[in-house]
């Protein structure tokens, strides 16, 4: 068996393609050995038009892709296409099949570029690792994930979840939409303000759902948020989540902290103490944390609202019996101590209180789901130190939360 027919077998190459030649070079410049393999097709061979119809080729047109390297040596395959005449008029590249149409790199390169990106390796990580322009592996990208996008189906959509996410630090924001029942991002666009709900419909009505079907959305206290979705989903109900609540409660407890801390050093060092619920403070903490709390009342106070509230809304997620008296209970209670920011916490609350009410009522509808989305997102993010593209970044969230919709569809190995 020779050599052609062995890179042929390689290459899982078929009638009419076959390899003819195959040669090792070193590139003028250049100090790393490059294999270049030459395929052909078999002379008198006829091509399927894209009509149904065996063709002969009317000419070739001379090509080059990118191939996995061949051990430590890059390589590349070379090949004549045919182009066949169709009509009078028109003309045809006939489709090579190890190489999509009007692309630089083969199926398999292809297929480990996305296979690293799919274990959460940067672009540019990838880019340098099989020694590519990163803009060239990002083009890959791009096009694999805009064909999961275009592909989508979302007439089942009822619930969603709502939340923003940094592509930089200290810099511009994205907002994900998210199905709540399949788990899984639906659509992402640049901006965090009311447009974002118009750009979901026009996406949902473009991916066969219908907004006037859309029965809850879960969101943060967001004015902007609040506003699209009543503008733009008039039929659904809005839930403010509640891990924002326990978030909006986190804030107004640090407040206090850092209010007694300006004068007691003892307080130092102890933000996460406050912050982590106790359940989940080691044993050494819960120590420390009791210590302070006795110390401090007015801090053992703001602490024992927000573990309090914490308390109810796990109540209302298990549907427990009067968690909504609960919480109004607890709202006298948080407006009748000196505590002001915990006065300014229900204000808010009540400002809010026909969203915070549903979620009473519905119980497990939250945005636990895109709290973790988020981190998935944050954490590529940190890898990637930032994305100046937000295309890019919008496109990333989709292939990391999106699902096998987005994954690459054939496999490297």
């Amino acid at each position: 068996m020779d050599t052609n027919m062995l890179f042929s077998i390689g290459l899982n190459l078929s009638s009419p393609w076959k390899v003819v030649k195959s040669e090792f070079c070193m590139p003028e410049g250049s100090n790393v050995r490059e294999l270049h393999i030459w395929i052909d097709f078999e002379r008198g061979s006829k091509f399927l038009s894209s009509k149904g119809t065996l063709l002969s080729p009317h000419d070739t047109v001379d090509k080059v892709w990118r191939h996995l390297n061949f051990f430590e040596h890059p390589c590349y395959l070379h090949a004549r296409v045919p182009r066949l005449k169709t009509d009078a008029s028109s003309i045809e590249m006939v489709k090579v099949p190890w190489a999509r149409s009007n692309s630089g790199f083969t199926m398999l390169f292809e297929a480990f570029a996305m296979a690293l990106i799919e274990e959460e390796t940067p672009v540019n990580s990838v880019a340098k690792t099989v020694k590519e322009y990163p803009n060239r592996i990002w083009t890959v990208f791009r096009h694999w994930v805009s064909g999961g996008k275009r592909d989508l189906n979302l007439s089942d959509v009822r619930r969603i979840g709502v939340d923003e996410t940094s592509r930089r630090k200290g810099h511009s924001y994205i907002t994900q939409f998210v199905d709540l029942e399949t788990r899984k991002t639906i659509f992402v666009c640049p901006g965090k303000d009311a447009d974002s709900f118009r750009q979901f419909t026009e996406w949902l009505i473009e991916h066969g759902g219908d907004p006037s079907l859309i029965e809850v959305v879960a969101m943060d206290m967001s004015k902007a948020f609040t506003s699209g979705c009543m503008q733009y989903l008039p039929n659904a109900h809005i839930v403010y989540d509640k891990f924002h609540m326990v978030q909006e409660a986190n804030k107004r407890l640090d407040e206090v902290r850092k209010a007694e801390a300006q004068e007691k050093k003892l307080l130092k060092g102890h933000r996460f103490t406050f912050l982590h619920l106790r359940k989940n403070l080691p044993e050494q903490r819960i120590q420390e944390l009791d210590t302070l709390l006795l110390t401090y009342p007015l801090l053992g106070k703001a602490y024992s609202l927000k573990e309090g509230l914490v308390d109810i809304l796990n109540a209302a997620t298990c549907k427990a019996e009067g968690a909504w008296e609960d919480f109004l209970k607890w709202m006298d209670m948080a407006e009748e101590t000196a505590l002001e920011p915990f006065k300014r916490l229900v204000a808010t609350f009540k400002g809010h209180l026909f969203g915070i009410k549903t979620f009473f009522e519905e119980g497990n509808v939250t945005n636990g789901v895109l709290e973790s989305l988020n981190s998935k997102v944050q954490l590529a993010k940190r890898r990637a130190r930032g994305y100046t593209n937000v295309d890019n970044f919008m496109d990333m969230v989709y292939y990391i939360n999106g699902g096998e919709s987005f994954r690459y569809p054939y496999d490297s190995a």
